[in-house]
C-alpha cells in the first residue's frame, strides 16, 4: 500500500518552504480537499508526559525540526493528566495553531476539543496513539503496533523452543495502560503467538492472569505504564504464587517502563542474571533498559526509532501546509469508532545484547556512554 518514499534529500529541500505555506484537510474518508487555503505554519504539539524518556525525545526532536524550518511551535507536556492536556490543546487552538500533533493520554476524551479544532480549520495528526470517537482526526502516524507484540511473542517462542514442543514454562504476562489504545495492539500481537501454547500447556501462568482472549487484555493492564505499579504487581504474583522453589521462566512485558519495575521485583526476590534468569521483553530502547540488556537483566527490547516517526510527521506537516496529498500506507486498520483514520505505519525491530552497538549506538540513537559502553 505504500504510495511513495520521501528521501532525506527531498525532506531537506522542502523544509525551507514551511514558514509560509498552504493547508488541506482530509474528509471523513481521508480524501483531500480540492482547494488549499494559505496559512502560516503554526503547530501545536501535545505530548502526554515527561515521566517517560521517549516522550521527551519525541517532542523536543519534532519541535527542533519544525523550528529550524521556520514554523511557530508550541510544545506542551500534560503530566499524564487528561484535563491538563485538553486545556493545553484549547490554548494551542486559541493561539492560532493550524496543525495539531497529539499524543493522547486518553484517546477517548478528546472529541469536544477536536470539535473546537475543526471549527478553527485545524488539521489533527494523532501521534503514535490513536484518538478514538472523533471524526476530526485527519491522520495517524505510528509504528505497526500489532507487529511490536508479534516480535515480542515470536522472541519468546523462539527462545523457549515452543514450536518444537518444549515446555512447560512458567509465564507471567503484563499489558499496558488500559486508557492507551496502542496497548491492546501490543498485547494482541504477542498473545496471538503465545496463547496457543498456553492452551496446550507448554506455557503455564501460575498467577492465573492469562486473559481468555485478546479483548480481555485490560484485565492485566498497568495504569499509566507506571514502573512502580508493575513492580508492585510482580511482587504480589511472586509472593502469592511462587513459593516452594517455583520460578518464573518468562515475563511478557509490553514496554521498557514496565520491564524496569518487573526487573526490580525479581531482584528483590533474589533473581540474578544467568542461565536461570527469566526471559523479559520490552519496547522503546530506553537507556536504563538497554543497560539492563547488556547486564543480562532483560532479554530484548522492540526498538521504534522515534526519530523516524518524527521525520514522518514532519513530512506530513510539509505536505499539509503545501497543499499536497498526505502520504499514507494504511487506510484499513485503524478504525477509531467513527472513521477509519488514514495512517502511516513504520516498522519496529528487535534489539538484543548483540545488536546494541550496531543498531542503537552506531545509528546515533544512543551514546555508548549512556549505557556504560
Amino acid at each position: 500500500m505504500l504510495k511513495k518514499i520521501m528521501t532525506g534529500a527531498a525532506i531537506a529541500a522542502l523544509a525551507v518552504s514551511l514558514a509560509a505555506c498552504s493547508s488541506t484537510k482530509s474528509g471523513d474518508t481521508g480524501s483531500t480537499d480540492a482547494a488549499a487555503t494559505t496559512t502560516d505554519c503554526n503547530v501545536g504539539i501535545a505530548m502526554p508526559t515527561r515521566s517517560l524518556e521517549r516522550w521527551i525525545n519525541d517532542g523536543e526532536q519534532l519541535q527542533k525540526k519544525l523550528t529550524d524550518a521556520g514554523c511557530k511551535v508550541d510544545l506542551q507536556y500534560a503530566d499524564n493528566k487528561t484535563d491538563q492536556q485538553i486545556s493545553q490543546i484549547q490554548n494551542q487552538i486559541a493561539g492560532g495553531a493550524k496543525i495539531l500533533v497529539i499524543a493522547a493520554i486518553d484517546g477517548s476524551t478528546l472529541g469536544p476539543v477536536l470539535d473546537e479544532a475543526k471549527a478553527q480549520n485545524a488539521t489533527v495528526i494523532a501521534y503514535d496513539r490513536l484518538i478514538n470517537g472523533s471524526k476530526n482526526v485527519d491522520y495517524y502516524a505510528t509504528f505497526d503496533n500489532y507487529k511490536v507484540g508479534q516480535l515480542q511473542g515470536k522472541f519468546i517462542e523462539d527462545k523457549l523452543g515452543l514450536a518444537s514442543g518444549k515446555g512447560p514454562f512458567n509465564l507471567e504476562p503484563f499489558a499496558g495502560s488500559p486508557d492507551d489504545n496502542n496497548a491492546k495492539f501490543f498485547f494482541a500481537g504477542a498473545w496471538d503467538v503465545l496463547k496457543p501454547y498456553v492452551d496446550k500447556g507448554q506455557l503455564v501462568v501460575p498467577s492465573g492472569k492469562a486473559p481468555a482472549n485478546d479483548d480481555a487484555w485490560a484485565s492485566i493492564g498497568i495504569q499509566g505504564w507506571a514502573s512502580d505499579k508493575a513492580q508492585s504487581e510482580m511482587d504480589n504474583r511472586l509472593s502469592s504464587f511462587y513459593g516452594d522453589g517455583k520460578k518464573v521462566n518468562v515475563v511478557l512485558s509490553p514496554n521498557d517502563s514496565l520491564a524496569i519495575g518487573i526487573e526490580a521485583s525479581l531482584k528483590s526476590a533474589g533473581y540474578t542474571a544467568g542461565d536461570a534468569y527469566p526471559i523479559i521483553t520490552g519496547q522503546d530502547a530506553d537507556k536504563a533498559n538497554v543497560k539492563a540488556i547488556l547486564d543480562g537483566l532483560q532479554s530484548m527490547t522492540v526498538w521504534k526509532d522515534t526519530r523516524a516517526l518524527g521525520d514522518r510527521v514532519f513530512t506530513m506537516i510539509q505536505e499539509i501546509t503545501q497543499g499536497k496529498e498526505v502520504e499514507v500506507n494504511d487506510s484499513e486498520t485503524y478504525n477509531n469508532g467513527v472513521k477509519v483514520v488514514p495512517s502511516y505505519l513504520l516498522t519496529p525491530e528487535v534489539v538484543t545484547k548483540d545488536d546494541v552497538q550496531t543498531k542503537l549506538i552506531d545509528s546515533g540513537f544512543l551514546k555508548a556512554s549512556d549505557v556504560g559502553l
